[in-house]
């Protein structure tokens, strides 16, 4: 299997594949959790990482005394509001170089960077906590807030505000409602179901923009 393969597959089979981690690593398996949703949201050529669709997974399984929920929830919020605010710092310190460089920006997905850029310009500092539920956004929102040298503190509060809201939120569902038996019994639809409603707002926005351009 391909590397995009390999990533389909654990994305679709994550509750499968995140028994496998807890069965080879133990207590370990925090650190690996940590580790995603830290470079989900804080390397920028990562936004293809699992990130609402593992708080979801691994809240559902916390259900079933695999996690405990409240170390869980702690783990993904340091990781989630850590991620942001190296990726923040890394935004700040190369600004738009990296993405000019020929090298550096051949890894990173410009289309989706441009998008992101606009989202920015038209939401402000309130795009930060929305982002938290937009895959691939997310991962590119705090580089751009930093390279566009938005206030630190302005960006951290919003940084936690966003982190408290989408772990709290995709977690705690998971753990309330993924062991139910239909849940159980239509894990990888209920994945998808969950990762197309968190790009929905991204369509929106795109089909929203290019009307308005046809329109003027």
């Amino acid at each position: 299997m391909t590397f995009i393969q390999n990533i389909i597959s654990f994305i679709l089979h994550i509750d499968e594949h995140l028994i496998e981690i807890i069965q080879n690593f133990g207590n370990w398996s925090y650190v690996i959790l940590f580790l995603i949703v830290f470079v989900e949201t804080g390397i920028v050529i990562f936004p293809f990482l699992p990130g609402d669709s593992l708080l979801f997974a691994a809240g559902a399984l916390a259900a079933m005394d695999a996690f405990n929920i409240v170390l869980l929830i702690l783990v993904f919020f340091v990781a989630a509001v850590l991620g942001d605010t190296i990726n923040y710092h890394i935004g700040k310190a190369v600004g738009t170089a990296i993405t000019q460089n020929r090298r550096m920006g051949k890894f990173i997905d410009q289309k989706k960077m441009r998008k992101a850029e606009d989202f920015f310009n038209k939401h402000g500092g309130k795009t930060i906590v929305i982002a938290r539920f937009m895959p691939f956004v997310r991962t590119f929102i705090p580089f751009i807030a930093g390279s566009s040298r938005m206030n630190y503190r302005y960006f951290f509060a919003y940084n936690v505000i966003g982190a408290v809201l989408w772990v709290g939120l995709f977690t705690t569902v998971g753990y309330l409602f993924g062991n139910i038996p239909f849940v159980k019994n239509n894990f990888s639809t209920i994945i998808l179901s969950v990762i197309f409603l968190s790009v929905l707002p991204v369509f929106y926005s795109f089909a929203k923009s290019r009307f308005q351009i046809q329109k003027n």
